[in-house]
């Protein structure tokens, strides 16, 4: 089930972020560490009605951030469509214990479903670029890769910007 997550999810949300940026590290992903993701973003999340949950059993497993606002370190990259009617993805992660049962295509099929209904342009995200697994599951999806952007408290290897024209 997915719902809209509340102030009372994040510590469990933190707790499923902190489980997948360990997994990343184990496997020299370094895309997600101790300053991103963080608990202001999901709050702003929260407070912007952007974050949704998916819960099994009574238990949140799985997050997703559907944001309307373009972050100022997307001016420069070259979009497909107009800048202003966009679906901005961000923070999707399913706890490990969760993985690999298909809980990721369903709050991507969500989120696609959500931006088409609100009428949006396009969906667009970024992953890392040395996150292999993440680069095919887009680009399996549809998603154009375009250029790539840097987050220097993340890592000094790019994450490349993707682009879904609905």
């Amino acid at each position: 089930m997915i719902r809209t997550g509340e102030i009372s999810d994040i510590d469990a949300i933190l707790n499923i972020t902190k489980s997948c940026t360990l997994h990343m590290i184990q496997n020299y992903i370094y895309q997600w560490n101790e300053h991103y993701p963080d608990r202001g973003s999901f709050i702003n999340d929260v407070e912007n009605q952007e974050l949704y949950v998916y819960i099994i059993n009574g238990k949140v497993v799985a997050c997703i951030s559907l944001c309307r606002h373009m972050d100022e370190v997307y001016l420069p990259v070259k979009w497909k469509t107009t800048n202003g009617n966009n679906l901005y993805i961000h923070r999707l992660a399913v706890h490990t214990d969760f993985q690999k049962n298909g809980i990721g295509k369903i709050l991507m099929d969500f989120a696609e479903k959500y931006a088409r209904e609100k009428k949006f342009v396009s969906v667009r995200l970024d992953t890392f670029s040395v996150n292999k697994r993440n680069l095919k599951f887009y680009e399996s999806r549809g998603y154009e890769r375009l250029e790539g952007i840097h987050f220097p408290k993340q890592s000094e290897f790019p994450f490349y910007c993707y682009e879904l024209i609905l």
